[in-house]
């Protein structure tokens, strides 16, 4: 792919004119606004790429130098090297990149040391790994509550992923060998999963632990007897103690988050209370509450 050509920008466009290029063709092309368009897709795909290269002055830098063949930059220049060293210590002539035109690098390995793909260095095919690639995942937090399956379209190819109970916000899991093909008989590229979970439930999480809020009536603090809370396994009924205070936390063991890879162990589940004070006071409920202040003083 040719990324200048990709945004439409100059050889010589500065960083905010990539940036504004890539902003402008971000929003067109742009999945949300497109939906079930395949070619939209792709395209979406090229600008990124081309932006995430162009935006980096060191894989601008080695871009601009090799073309089709930055990823190998590396690899390249110690070739080159050595090439060097060898003409030195044979008594030939010392080659200048600069001799061959600007061309592609791959094809004057393959000139100067035959075969089909890459360039031999002292006798060995040398192997490129294949690219790799990174995806955002998004889930809701009641989705990893339980080990799942999902399958996922990367770089064309239908993926069957499991998700494990307990994944975090953030994380990343690796595909080996499920990225780019291999150059050369190079092994495949990885891919590489980063999970973005999003809360709109009651729960806060924290780590394995859940957090919760149920509200109690002012009678039921002050008298005592039975709650219901939910979990995120079902509902359970609480007692509370009389003279129960705002605020009191109570921990139900097991009852929090699975944790990651560890089948059948489970954070703790944290309730706090919360006094739901009544309004509205008909006159006898302020007639009695009054009698109750004086008895209380």
């Amino acid at each position: 792919m040719d990324y200048y050509k990709i945004l439409g920008v100059n050889k010589d466009a500065s960083v905010e004119e990539i940036k504004k290029a890539y902003r402008k063709l971000a929003r067109k092309y742009h999945p949300d606004l497109n939906p079930n368009d395949k070619e939209a897709e792709q395209k979406f795909k090229e600008i990124n790429e081309a932006n995430e290269v162009l935006t980096n002055a060191d894989s601008r830098k080695k871009y601009d130098e090799h073309g089709a063949d930055w990823k190998h930059a590396d690899e390249i220049n110690r070739a080159r090297a050595q090439q060097r060293q060898q003409y030195s210590q044979g008594g030939g002539q010392q080659f200048d990149p600069s001799d061959f035109g600007g061309g592609d690098y791959s094809d004057f390995f393959e000139s100067m040391f035959g075969g089909s793909g890459g360039f031999r260095s002292g006798g060995r095919n040398v192997q490129f790994k294949g690219q790799d690639y990174n995806y955002e995942l998004q889930l809701e937090l009641k989705e990893v509550y339980q080990t799942h399956k999902r399958v996922l379209e990367v770089n064309g190819k239908k993926l069957q992923l499991t998700i494990p109970a307990g994944v975090e916000n953030g994380q990343t899991i690796k595909l080996k060998g499920q990225g780019g093909a291999g150059a050369n008989g190079g092994p495949a590229g990885d891919v590489y999963i980063r999970f973005n979970i999003t809360n709109s439930g009651h729960f806060k999480r924290d780590k394995n632990d859940l957090y919760t809020t149920v509200e109690l009536d002012l009678y039921t603090a002050l008298l005592g007897g039975e709650v219901v809370a939910d979990t995120f396994d079902g509902k359970v009924k609480l007692k509370v103690p009389a003279g129960t205070q705002a605020d009191t936390k109570v921990k139900l063991k097991g009852k929090g988050f699975p944790v990651y890879k560890k089948e059948g162990e489970f954070g703790d589940l944290y309730v706090t209370y919360k006094i739901r004070i009544p309004v509205q006071l008909s006159e006898k409920e302020k007639e009695l509450f009054t009698e109750l202040s004086k008895i209380r003083s």
